[in-house]
């Protein structure tokens, strides 16, 4: 069995009608889905965060992407 495990249910997810912890028989259906619901909490959730997706073993994770960590100061030097 493959899952799409969103890992963080943030509010937009909690108020969408997507669901978490889908199963399927079919890798190729469980990445097609995972696909679709990370484009979908992208394009229409409030933007707070962006989603990736990753795979680990037999399951797809939604998760919060990862920022890059800020190579600036603060002091207004690289503006």
């Amino acid at each position: 069995m493959h899952k799409v495990v969103v890992e963080q249910e943030c509010g937009c997810f909690k108020r969408s009608d997507l669901e978490n912890n889908l199963e399927f028989t079919s890798k190729d259906e469980a990445l097609s889905k995972a696909i679709q619901m990370k484009n979908q909490m992208n394009l229409e959730f409030c933007k707070k965060h962006d989603f990736d997706l990753v795979e680990q073993g037999q399951n797809f994770i939604i998760n919060f992407r990862q920022e890059a960590p800020s190579t600036c100061c603060g002091s207004g030097c690289c503006m």
